[in-house]
């Protein structure tokens, strides 16, 4: 009896340790179950590390000639093998770059989770079947965890539908009796840069406040108001995410928006989308939205190519404030548009940042700012159209934009105390970005440096996942003399075309995971050295889950 108790309480000490690890890809996943075990079954991140040594007491219960002694033998190693595991669990809570956030909302499906587990390790443990019947039974509940996670948050749906209710009516009733200027960002990729720089710029002369990090849901945005938004804030800025079609939607009712900014459109959502055309409606919610209520949209001027986004600008021209690039961007003006366009007239970057001549208003302004990355050129025109169109002075924003700091994981140049630099570009996974990441690093490799790129690829491409990849591959040859591929069964496409381009003093290094990266990182980086870091997937996507 002393056996099977052990072994439940080391049981349900794992199942605590590795409970953290999956709610911190179901926090990611929004809390919807379908999609949480649909991202475990095509990550196939079923448990291995638990199994595998539950398994192997289970062949020795089931060898033994003294079913009884033996039987007691493999549940005590079975225990110890549970407790060395949760050991050397990661902590989603310290170790990962996003980190799990221990929300009221969190400790409750751990709760109920838990206590649904500790249900099963009771009966198991007082069940006086011999070990080698009830080991698989312990298997089973090492592999049904997840299933737990799934079962208390639906059991918990109808609490949290009232909580989540009284949440939202608390941050909509603030913030229409405080009534700050709202400003929306949505876009495929690009908004939380273009969020942090018109932050930035506003915040330089008036009290501003905007959504933390990638918060850009319901209870995220309710929280920030509700926590933070004070009436001194002259300014509140609101990323807002698309997970579907009347995403947006509802976050502006949330939040209903005086201004709005939508990046761009691209095949980052495609997985959930399917087709371009559906994340072009998703996006314009926010603009409609915004226009329903008498406020104006800045738009790049390439969005018209979309018949959606077209339609839009020609019936609310007056509203509508474009942005086009240095190469002129697909219809530039809209007939009748009340406000005048912002044109990138030209842009470059060097070691110190980027650079642009920017007309505004019939007025070239030259603006600078420290950040890297040839893709932030519109990103900064997104936001001196916005931060003009409130009512800032242009030659305020070219001045704000001088002390514009480094947006983190995102093109972050980072000198290392070896000599080396590393580009930490981890949060980008898209095709743009990753272009812009690799032209700053053939600056850096014409600067005399060694360029090295480290990457496992992007995620959510749908269809396009193996073009996109080895176009990128391609365009990586001509950028980087060492190519890190991480996981490369993921993305073959880009490690082939990558060596189909590559000259004979340019290497491959295929590791298996970002640790093996690391090693390799170690014992070669040096003072000549510029990394670049392209998307760091164990902490976003495949949220370093090792099972």
């Amino acid at each position: 009896m002393a056996s099977s108790l052990f072994l439940g309480a080391a049981f349900l000490v794992f199942a605590a340790r590795r409970g953290l690890t999956y709610l911190h890809i179901f926090q990611q996943e929004e809390y919807d179950g379908p999609r949480f075990l649909r991202w475990m079954a095509a990550a196939r991140a079923f448990d291995k590390r638990a199994t595998l040594p539950l398994l192997a007491c289970w062949g020795a219960a089931l060898a033994a000639p003294d079913a009884t002694e033996w039987g007691a033998y493999a549940k005590w190693a079975a225990s110890l093998a549970l407790l060395a595991v949760a050991a050397v669990e990661d902590n989603p809570l310290k170790a990962a770059k996003k980190k799990l956030v221990l929300t009221a909302r969190v400790k409750r499906i751990l709760s109920v989770a838990l206590g649904l587990t500790a249900l099963y390790a009771v009966a198991l443990a007082l069940c006086p079947a011999e070990p080698a019947a009830l080991l698989p039974f312990w298997i089973l509940g090492v592999q049904g965890l997840p299933l737990t996670l799934v079962a208390a948050n639906a059991s918990l749906a109808p609490v949290e539908a009232r909580i989540q209710q009284g949440f939202w009516n608390q941050a909509h009733e603030k913030l229409l009796r405080l009534a700050p200027t709202v400003i929306a960002v949505t876009g495929s990729y690009g908004k939380t840069s273009v969020k942090h720089i018109l932050a930035h710029v506003l915040g330089c002369y008036h009290p501003t406040l905007m959504t933390p990090g990638s918060i850009n849901t319901p209870m995220g945005i309710s929280r920030i108001i509700r926590e933070k938004l004070t009436d001194a804030h002259r300014f509140f800025i609101a990323e807002m995410g698309a997970y579907g079609v009347g995403s947006i939607a509802r976050l502006c009712r949330l939040a209903p928006p005086d201004f709005a900014i939508i990046t761009n459109v691209g095949p980052a959502h495609y997985e959930r989308f399917k087709d371009l055309a559906t994340v072009v409606r998703a996006k314009f919610e926010l603009a409609h939205a915004t226009v329903a209520r008498g406020g104006r949209v800045v738009l790049p001027a390439a969005l018209l190519e979309h018949g959606h986004a077209r339609d839009f600008a020609a019936a609310n021209a007056g509203a509508v404030l474009l942005c086009a690039g240095a190469d002129g961007g697909a219809g530039t003006d809209v007939a009748g548009t009340a406000e005048p366009s912002v044109r990138v007239l030209e842009a470059g970057q060097d070691l110190s940042g980027i650079h642009a001549r920017l007309l505004y208003q019939g007025q070239e302004y030259a603006v600078r700012a420290p950040i890297h990355g040839m893709h932030h050129v519109d990103n900064v025109a997104l936001a001196f159209a916005a931060a003009c169109g409130v009512g800032v002075e242009p030659q305020r924003v070219v001045s704000a934009l001088r002390s514009l700091p480094q947006i983190a994981h995102r093109l972050e140049v980072k000198p290392q105390p070896d000599g080396s630099v590393l580009i930490d570009d981890a949060y980008n996974s898209n095709p743009s970005g990753f272009a812009s990441a690799l032209n700053l690093l053939d600056l850096y490799r014409k600067s005399g440096r060694r360029g090295v790129l480290v990457t496992p690829g992007m995620v959510e491409l749908g269809t396009l996942h193996d073009s996109a990849h080895a176009e990128l591959g391609a365009r990586a040859a001509a950028c980087a003399d060492v190519l890190l591929a991480v996981a490369p069964a993921r993305i073959p496409t880009l490690v082939d075309a990558f060596r189909s381009a590559a000259g004979p003093d340019q290497l491959v290094v295929e590791c298996a995971d970002f640790a093996a990266a690391r090693a390799w990182l170690a014992a070669n980086i040096g003072p000549g050295d510029a990394v670049l870091l392209e998307n760091d997937l164990p902490d976003l996507y495949e949220k370093k889950v090792r099972v």
